[in-house]
């Protein structure tokens, strides 16, 4: 994005001799630029190459525009100049009259071209730029489900232990699963297991919708939700919420009515913890929930050190 400001401010303010050279560096970046592979992101990605495309052939357009009125005022000039070497009053009031008006239409052509161009820059940038936080929003989201996905939660947590080393403003973290997912895959089919899942994100990011929650998708059927500002007793208040509204539900597909529940591990940075020590310790937790039974919560133990 920062790019394309950059190449719009230099569209604009660029006259004919750096136009060409503005043109050819777009073009390489077009060709150079690369968005994930995935295959969720193609259609978006062609999208936008078709919309740079023809930018690109808009903006080359108007450099050839350009080009063939400058061939016309020059021709009517050397009229002009012809016309003063004849030393006749007659072809000099004729070709005078013929260059000035020459001269105003390729000046209110010029004027207007640059306005079209101008319009049409900041229309097709924008469109570029929208298409551009699109596509960065989708590489950053699991396609399934709309939560965030694995490597947007990594980067959300060394952003988290980043600002605890600097402000010591708690994050805590809840990691949780779906009860007995398999079973439901394996009893109903995958299409009833995805609907499962995207469902319960829905739930996630209706109780959790705060602008500092965070809701990720970091495995199968496995979520972690990121809570700034949260010490552990008011994480553990949110977990309680969102579980009393996890049981209450009841989930209608296909003629079916499905519950589920979840099991949970809740942790808190610590002071001098890693963000790898924190969700080993949260998945431990969340490994003593489900083997105690599933359908709960359980704190996690703090570190222990060696002497």
């Amino acid at each position: 994005r920062e790019a394309f400001d950059a190449f719009s401010k230099e569209l604009l303010d660029a006259d004919k001799d750096k136009l060409e050279d503005s043109l050819f560096r777009l073009r390489q970046f077009f060709v150079g630029y690369k968005t994930a592979e995935h295959a969720f992101l193609r259609k978006s990605f062609e999208d936008f190459k078709g919309i740079v495309w023809n930018f690109v052939e808009q903006m080359t357009e108007d450099v050839e525009n350009e080009k063939a009125a400058d061939k016309v005022l020059e021709s009517s000039l050397k009229d002009l100049k012809d016309a003063v070497e004849a030393d006749s009053m007659a072809l000099l009031r004729t070709k005078s009259r013929q260059f000035i008006d020459v001269y105003m239409t390729a000046q209110a052509r010029k004027e207007e071209r640059r306005t079209k161009r101008v319009r049409g820059i900041k229309k097709n940038l924008d469109v570029v730029k929208k298409q551009l936080v699109e596509a960065d929003k989708a590489i950053r989201l699991d396609h399934l489900t709309g939560a965030f996905n694995r490597k947007s939660f990594d980067d959300h947590m060394k952003e988290q232990a980043q600002m605890f080393a600097f402000s010591g403003a708690p994050v805590s973290i809840l990691s949780l699963d779906i009860d007995f997912f398999k079973k439901i895959n394996d009893s109903y089919g995958h299409d009833i297991g995805d609907f499962i899942l995207k469902e319960c994100v829905k739930l996630l990011q209706s109780t959790f919708n705060k602008e500092t929650d965070f809701v990720a998708r970091v495995g199968g059927e496995e979520f972690v939700i990121v809570l700034s500002g949260h010490a552990l007793e008011h994480a553990v208040k949110r977990a309680d919420d969102v579980m009393a509204r996890i049981r209450k539900e009841v989930f209608v597909e296909s003629s079916h009515e499905f519950r589920f529940t979840v099991s949970m591990g809740i942790a808190q940075l610590l002071e001098g913890e890693t963000v790898d020590q924190m969700m080993k310790r949260a998945d431990q937790a969340l490994y003593e929930s489900k083997n105690g039974g599933r359908n709960r919560y359980t704190l996690a133990r703090t570190l222990t050190r060696a002497a």
